[in-house]
């Protein structure tokens, strides 16, 4: 596997992690995947199109984080982050959230958890958990897959997360333990670590008491970099589904951050859908912008203007029948590959199913996929059956104009403000000391 920097300082975007290089990243494909005859086909695959999806800024090193894809559980898994890739070059990519319990009791079957390709850089791995023993062990564990970053999950209101051992969103009523939390998980990497939270959780939902937490986080670890879900969480009554979209926007908490903490990072996360309004954040001063559900449904006009819109790069040309040929390649390669016919087709075709959104022949493409779900036993079979409900005007033109946003998303947040935060005089020990 390549070696690569951990951040590249690019254009006004000043990161404050220590550049890290990149080390014991190596994974052997005959090791991940059992199967000689798959290891080989996966491993043309790599060879054929790893240069031309490797993120490129400075030779070496990353372009900054100023786009992510937000971690989604069942969502951003190995096939999404590959498509993906394939559309973007410079996008952040996380992983699904993985507890700390599942990395430590599959520790002889890590490769179904932590591998990925090569060409996934730049990679977050997103961990949870509540046991400061398993937190430790984990992230040793998963150092020698060469993740770019360790991000904590303190924002998702599951039940299966924070009903089940107290993690989650629960964790920001603790920023004592979520401290100690990243300096162990920070003892035990060689890379940067940062945390996800919400703006606040039932009833603590005030700007002072988000500061106390980032706060206390920053003063008690090595964390320099928060991204911020601009909503709270409620625990009883809403769903994950309805935490999404109920409790109100108040990216003045976040702008708040910014102002009220500037020697740390802050990444912006909820509500955003489009490179346009990715970009109002950015110019409203955000260092950082985080999109989740748009960027999985609608890949190919969100992932799609990322590279130029965002970071300036030119446009790579590709086509989404171009795109498709690479993403059968990698598909057929990995099919079966954890036994049990697992991933089979439906799965790795699940991320495919967003790529023609309000495009001609969508609707007649997805009837046919669900037929073709029933008996296609290859990618190839099933692009073979199903394409033809997609006329070749969509499937041979490049990356159009970027959909319009709502470019005045921010232009009044500043007079939204919250108060600044009121400094108090505290002696805070470093946990790590």
């Amino acid at each position: 596997m390549a070696t690569f920097s951990a951040y590249s300082v690019v254009s006004s975007f000043t990161f404050l992690h220590s550049i890290v290089p990149r080390t014991n990243q190596t994974l052997c494909l005959s090791v991940c995947y059992r199967s000689p005859a798959k290891s080989r086909r996966l491993a043309a695959y790599l060879h054929t199109n790893q240069l031309q999806t490797k993120p490129e800024s400075v030779v070496g090193q990353y372009s900054p984080p100023l786009f992510s894809v937000a971690p989604m559980m069942d969502w951003t898994d190995n096939h999404y982050r590959t498509l993906a890739r394939l559309i973007s070059k410079h996008a952040w990519l996380y992983t699904e959230m993985l507890a700390a319990e599942t990395i430590v009791y599959q520790e002889g079957n890590l490769d179904r958890f932590l591998a990925y390709l090569p060409e996934q850089h730049p990679i977050v791995l997103q961990i949870g958990g509540s046991n400061l023993e398993n937190l430790a062990k984990a992230t040793k564990l998963a150092k020698s897959y060469g993740y770019d970053e360790i991000n904590f999950n303190c924002g998702c209101p599951s039940p299966r997360v924070a009903g089940h051992g107290c993690f989650g969103v629960r964790l920001m009523l603790d920023p004592k333990f979520v401290g100690e939390a990243m300096s162990v998980i920070a003892a035990n990497t060689d890379v940067p670590v940062s945390v996800k939270c919400r703006i606040g959780v039932d009833d603590h939902d005030s700007y002072n008491e988000l500061c106390d937490f980032i706060y206390k986080v920053s003063s008690l670890s090595p964390v320099k970099h928060f991204t911020i879900h601009s909503r709270k969480a409620l625990l009883n009554g809403l769903s994950p589904a309805e935490n999404r979209k109920i409790p109100p926007l108040k990216y003045e908490y976040y702008f708040g951050l910014l102002r009220d903490f500037p020697d740390l990072q802050f990444t912006i996360n909820g509500g955003i859908n489009c490179v346009d309004e990715v970009n109002a954040a950015l110019l409203e001063g955000a260092h950082g912008v985080m999109v989740g559900r748009a960027a999985y449904n609608n890949p190919w006009n969100v992932l799609g203007h990322v590279d130029t819109a965002v970071y300036g790069a030119p446009s790579s040309g590709l086509t989404r029948r171009q795109v498709l040929e690479k993403y059968q390649v990698y598909g057929d390669s990995v099919l079966g590959i954890n036994g049990n016919n697992r991933p089979n087709v439906r799965d790795v075709v699940k991320p495919l199913l967003g790529i023609f959104h309000a495009e001609p022949g969508n609707a007649v493409w997805k009837r046919k996929a669900d037929a073709a779900f029933q008996h296609c036993t290859t990618i190839k079979s099933f692009f073979e059956e199903t394409l033809t409900a997609i006329p070749d005007s969509v499937l041979d033109s490049p990356v159009g104009t970027a959909p319009s946003g709502r470019k005045d998303l921010f232009t009044s947040v500043r007079g939204l403000m919250p108060a600044p935060y009121e400094s108090r005089e505290r002696t805070v020990a470093y946990a790590g000391s």
